[in-house]
C-alpha cells in the first residue's frame, strides 16, 4: 500500500546513513519551517505549527539546536522522526502513533519516558531564556550584581546621563547670560538716551547763552564805539 512505502521512505531517510561521497539530505533545524505537507487532520493531540524564526540570527538559531540536541534516543530525536514522516504524507494522530511506534522499536522507549524527555527539553530552553534575560539586564544597566564591572550599555548611560547634565548647566548658564544681555541692552538703551537728552539740552543752553552773548557784544560794540 501506499501509505507503507511513504512510512519505509520516512524511516530510510531518517535511520540510514548517506554513503560516502553521497549528498546528505538537509535536515531540518528545531524550530525551521517544516516542509510542505498535507494539512494535519483536526484532533486535540496535533499541537499547532511552531512559527519560523524570522529574523532570529543564525547563531541564535544554532545555539537552540544546540541546547536540543540529545542522545538519540529522547524527545529530539522523536522530533525529528516527526518531521520526516510527516514530510512522507503523514498526519494526525497517527503521525504521533506510528513514529513513537518506530522510534520504540529502535531504542525501546516508552511514552512517558519520552513525555519527560519533551519536559527536560521545555525546561532546558526556560533556563536558557531565564540566563539570557539575566545578561541582557545586566547589559541594559537592570539589576546588575554587586561589584560586577557595569557592561558597556550601562556605562554609556552614565555617560548619557553627565552629558545631559552638563548640557542643562550649560542651558541655565545661557539662559543667565541671555537675561544679562537682555538688561544690559536696556539700560544702554537707556544710558543713551538720557546722553542724547542732555546733549540736547545742553546745545539749547548753549545757543541760548550764545544768542544773548552775540547780541549784547553787538549792541555794546555799536553803541560804546558810537559813544567816542
Amino acid at each position: 500500500m501506499a501509505i507503507f512505502d511513504k512510512l519505509a521512505h520516512a524511516a530510510k531517510d531518517f535511520f540510514i546513513e548517506p554513503e560516502a561521497g553521497a549528498p546528505t539530505p538537509p535536515t531540518p533545524q528545531y524550530g525551521a519551517a517544516a516542509p510542505p505537507a498535507a494539512a494535519p487532520a483536526t484532533s486535540n493531540t496535533t499541537p499547532p505549527a511552531a512559527p519560523a524564526p524570522g529574523q532570529a540570527e543564525q547563531r541564535h538559531l544554532d545555539h537552540i539546536t544546540g541546547l536540543l540536541s540529545g542522545d538519540g534516543k529522547d524527545f529530539a530525536a522523536y522530533m525529528k522522526m516527526v518531521k520526516s514522516m510527516a514530510a512522507a504524507g503523514l498526519n494526525g494522530p497517527m503521525l504521533y502513533q506510528t513514529t513513537f511506534n518506530a522510534f520504540s522499536a529502535v531504542n525501546g522507549g516508552t511514552v512517558p519516558a519520552l513525555l519527560a524527555s519533551a519536559t527536560q527539553f521545555e525546561q532546558t530552553l526556560a533556563d536558557d531564556r531565564a540566563k539570557v534575560l539575566a545578561r541582557h539586564r545586566e547589559k541594559m544597566g537592570e539589576g546588575a550584581a554587586p561589584g560586577a564591572a557595569p557592561g558597556p550599555v550601562a556605562l554609556l548611560m552614565v555617560q548619557e546621563k553627565k552629558l545631559a547634565e552638563d548640557l542643562a548647566e550649560l542651558t541655565r548658564q545661557l539662559q543667565a547670560k541671555q537675561q544679562q544681555l537682555l538688561q544690559t541692552q536696556q539700560q544702554l538703551g537707556e544710558e543713551r538716551q538720557k546722553t542724547q537728552s542732555a546733549l540736547a539740552s545742553y546745545e539749547l543752553a548753549n545757543a541760548a547763552a550764545m544768542a544773548e552773548l552775540q547780541t549784547h557784544h553787538k549792541a555794546a560794540e555799536t553803541f560804546l564805539n558810537g559813544a567816542k
